[in-house]
């Protein structure tokens, strides 16, 4: 499904509790220092354009559009989420990587304790902690100022009694970014918002009407981090590569998982290959959804499309860089080629045949399957289950 801001008016409500208990986080015994990765990406989020919202507005126009949206996606995908709707937040960017802090502190620090534990120290000492907040820090940042919502897998119970939310998760919708692109491209507001909700609510759909996704895709991460201990040695032979391809006149940033997927070892470019296969097809899914579960509500839907990828193709010469180093172009294309998938395998079949990929992980099409959708079919139409893939 893909953020400091003093122009618009806090929301001290929904807003404020994100930023609690990352700022004053400065590592620890973890292998990176968070209080840094937050100051880093407050200032690097501050530097693209930034549009004054009314926040109250904004977010009543989204927890409303949320509910249209949750419902036309279950029209659409027959995928029925069993709670409530999702709490919509609408945040800035500050608001957006608190929020995305947090959730990579929970999902991450277990690990990343482990290695900034003493055996971990002759790797990662407090430098090194520093470094790698400012890396994070910078990634974020810089996502901050393009992301426009965001569905949160991991947001949980602790994170609603901080914000007095109640029940129910999280959607995040960045204020200054929509806005930004309503003004500047001339959007009508409650298409494009309502556009926008029915993508993350896509996500949502996904993680929480499938039962057994969440888990399965935490443990993909969490099992492809054991494997990217950093290692001296690796890093070196990737920066000697990366040396060799300029004095071939190679681009060196053309890799499909960036620089960080040359750094990795056999076994991790195997997982992070199927957590690739699985973020194409659920991102593919959410960009199908997204134009057709409201086409009676979001006429301008094309067109909207139409705008954010030539946006994505004409993206400034630094921002081209950052999205190669870290992937990002990869994931562009994940969103193409998993919607191209999802269309050729409903030609053959209907949505019938798709529903196949939500039975179970040995059901789910790989990358390679991503590309050739009739090979995907040919697997999973056979005879017999199709084989489970190596467990993680």
């Amino acid at each position: 499904m893909q953020s400091g801001m003093t122009q618009s008016t806090e929301n001290t409500g929904k807003v404020e509790s994100l930023s609690k208990g990352v700022g004053s986080h400065q590592g620890g015994g973890s292998a990176v220092s968070w209080g840094v990765a937050r100051s880093v990406a407050s200032r690097v989020s501050s530097l693209g354009p930034l549009r004054w919202y009314d926040q109250t507005a904004l977010s009543n126009d989204f927890a409303e559009l949320t509910e249209i949206a949750q419902e036309r996606v279950e029209r659409s995908t027959g995928l029925v989420v069993p709670s409530e709707v999702a709490n919509s937040i609408v945040t800035d960017r500050a608001g957006w990587v608190n929020a995305n802090l947090r959730s990579l502190e929970r999902l991450l620090d277990p690990l990343l304790v482990s290695i900034g534990s003493p055996g971990g120290q002759a790797l990662l000492g407090p430098i090194s902690k520093v470094i790698a907040g400012a890396e994070l820090g910078t990634l974020l940042g810089w996502m901050a100022t393009r992301v426009l919502g965001q569905y949160d897998l991991m947001y949980v119970a602790d994170d609603l009694a901080q914000s007095s939310l109640g029940s129910g998760d999280a959607v995040y919708f960045v204020g200054p970014n929509i806005v930004e692109m309503e003004r500047k491209f001339g959007f009508p507001p409650r298409q494009f918002r309502l556009w926008i909700a029915i993508h993350e609510l896509t996500h949502r759909a996904q993680f929480c009407a499938v039962p057994w996704m969440r888990e399965h895709f935490v443990a993909l991460v969490t099992e492809t981090m054991k494997l990217t201990t950093p290692d001296p040695a690796r890093m070196t032979e990737t920066l000697k590569k990366l040396a060799t391809m300029v004095r071939e006149g190679k681009n060196p940033l053309a890799e499909e998982s960036g620089i960080i997927g040359m750094m990795l070892g056999p076994e991790a470019k195997a997982l992070v290959s199927r957590i690739q296969g699985l973020m194409s097809l659920l991102e593919g899914h959410g960009n199908v959804v997204m134009d057709r579960a409201a086409t009676d509500l979001i006429p301008l839907g094309p067109q909207f499309s139409k705008t954010l990828s030539a946006r994505r193709r004409n993206k400034s010469f630094p921002a081209k860089i950052v999205s190669q180093l870290v992937g990002m172009d990869a994931k562009m294309r994940q969103y193409t080629n998993g919607a191209k998938f999802i269309e050729e395998v409903e030609r053959q079949g209907g949505r019938e045949l798709f529903d196949l990929a939500w039975r179970g992980p040995e059901w789910l099409p790989s990358l390679e399957e991503i590309k050739n959708s009739a090979s995907w079919v040919s697997r999973v139409t056979g005879e017999s289950a199709p084989e489970a893939p190596q467990s993680v």
